[in-house]
């Protein structure tokens, strides 16, 4: 069996996107796996799988919204931003109110510049931030332009010493959840890290759709939940093709603009999708051909 199409995947706590990749393959039976932005083995959640020929919708689902819940513990700072780093300070928290958490948060709020995590996949030179890090080395990053929609606070509990801030977080593609716990932490004058985060969607997939490695062994090699035309139905604003539009595509010629802001998938009258498309000096012009003309 050959199936191109997505996989939501809800990924456990512990292992690393490219186990997770690696898994995949075991059991979708073909080298043609990827993943569509990578989530820190701490996190669990939402971890879209391509497979075959979907692999090539993956850097469109890279740039998706993200939406998370996290768990931000402030009077400590750890050396990765998270629960996995060992803690560098901590501090007294008993200063720190419910008010002045809100406030922080909402100070990070739409657009900002965010610097990420020294410990991250950004490459310095070549080389992972992280692994320059790990090997004794003083990484800065410099600030990135991001969007965060919605930070919302669930709860705010106060364990011990500590100070921990749930939050419901809803931000654009290269946004570190593990940045805003630091900032917030660093706001507030105590330090902070995440420790926790659950991944509930990327783009318009979600959690409640997603599947277990366990459940997917169970129903291996059947393991594609979106195949390749919803797939893109999900993915993208749609139009439909006629025959002489299919066959003028599948041989990489453009179309007629419609309108549509793109990137935006073209189905054939069968439809399959075909290809996705961007209007552009009057033209509809293929970004990948997905079906090749019949």
């Amino acid at each position: 069996m050959n199936v191109d199409g997505l996989i939501v995947v809800d990924k456990p706590a512990g292992m690393t996107s490219h186990d997770v990749v690696a898994r995949i393959r075991r059991l979708a039976k073909t080298r043609r796996v990827g993943h569509g932005g990578t989530l820190d083995p701490m996190a669990t959640g939402v971890l879209v799988i391509g497979v075959n020929r979907a692999t090539r919708l993956l850097t469109y689902v890279i740039g998706s919204q993200k939406s998370y819940r996290a768990t931000i513990r402030l009077g400590q700072s750890t050396v990765t931003d998270d629960a996995e780093g060992d803690v560098t300070a901590t501090a007294d928290t008993d200063g720190v109110t419910d008010d002045g958490i809100r406030a922080g948060l909402a100070a990070q709020t739409g657009e900002i510049d965010q610097v990420p995590s020294a410990v991250s996949a950004i490459k310095v030179n070549g080389e992972r931030a992280y692994k320059r890090v790990r090997d004794g080395e003083a990484v800065e990053l410099a600030a990135r332009r991001v969007t965060v929609h919605r930070l919302d606070v669930l709860d705010i509990r106060r364990p011990g010493d500590a100070v921990d801030v749930d939050v419901d977080v809803t931000c654009s593609s290269g946004t570190y959840i593990r940045a805003i716990a630091r900032d917030l932490g660093h706001g507030l004058g105590v330090g902070g890290h995440l420790t926790a985060l659950r991944r509930t969607a990327v783009g318009g997939m979600t959690l409640a759709e997603a599947a277990t490695l366990d459940q997917l062994e169970e129903r291996a090699p059947d393991v594609v939940s979106l195949p390749m035309a919803e797939a893109a139905r999900r993915a993208f604003p749609q139009r439909e093709a006629t025959p002489e539009e299919a066959r003028v595509l599948g041989h990489g010629g453009p179309l007629e603009p419609v309108g549509i802001e793109g990137p935006y998938a073209v189905f054939a009258p069968d439809g399959e999708v075909l290809a996705v498309v961007s209007e552009r000096g009057g033209k509809a012009r293929a970004e990948i051909v997905l079906r090749p003309a019949s």
